[in-house]
């Protein structure tokens, strides 16, 4: 069923992509900053931030100092080769939309900042192996961003701890339970434990220490 702006979250790995930002300016700055952290990016701009230029010195981006309303089609699409995603952020719109058609006419996905393209930008939540991303598919930022506090408020550093406990549970679990269904209700009355979220606020070990508690006695009584 074909419907606009169809977009679909997804858990990409980005280690070793190819992300080609135009745009050296506080838009640039900031989507350089996210991505590098996960990919390698590429900057291209006559100007940047002195932000941008410090995560040049820390290896984090490369700069391509360029005029980019000057850069001939044959030359956009020499930037864009092997990237996975281009994010137009000048300040010029005539500009973006030049650097979007060469990406689209290559198949390469799309972040223009003034337009919705192939891709948004979720806000992000990150706690550890936990990450929550909120969208409004390019509507409305702002409120993206009032959701993310809105959450980050529920969402403690107990939970980043609380997803460690039970993957080590789950690995004990493994070799001592062989139902499947009594290791997903074992993990359950982890989770729902207030005595293991209580002992977590005071640290992992402990919070470790009476979940694995709950399971051992499981363990010895009921299951076995």
């Amino acid at each position: 069923m074909a419907q606009e702006n169809c977009f679909l979250p997804l858990m990409i790995d980005m280690s070793g992509r190819k992300i080609v930002i135009f745009g050296g300016g506080s838009v640039g700055e900031r989507k350089a900053l996210l991505f590098s952290r996960y990919a390698d990016v590429t900057v291209i701009s006559r100007g940047f931030t002195p932000c941008i230029r410090q995560m040049q010195e820390e290896g984090n981006v490369t700069l391509v100092e360029a005029d980019v309303s000057d850069l001939t089609d044959d030359q956009i699409g020499s930037f864009l080769k092997d990237a996975f995603l281009v994010i137009p952020a000048t300040n010029e719109k005539a500009v973006n939309e030049r650097i979007a058609s060469a990406a689209k006419i290559r198949e390469i996905l799309s972040n223009p900042v003034d337009v919705i393209g192939d891709v948004t930008v979720p806000s992000v939540i990150k706690k550890g192996d936990l990450t929550i991303s909120i969208s409004t598919s390019g509507s409305s930022p702002a409120f993206s961003r009032y959701v993310r506090q809105k959450i980050e408020e529920v969402i403690t550093p107990q939970f980043a701890d609380m997803i460690e406990v039970q993957e080590k549970l789950r690995t004990y679990l493994k070799e001592n339970i062989p139902d499947q269904r009594d290791r997903k209700d074992l993990l359950w009355q982890v989770l729902e434990s207030s005595d293991v979220w209580e002992a977590l606020e005071i640290s992992y070990e402990k919070g470790y220490n009476v979940a694995l508690g709950i399971v051992s006695q499981k363990i010895n009584g009921k299951v076995r």
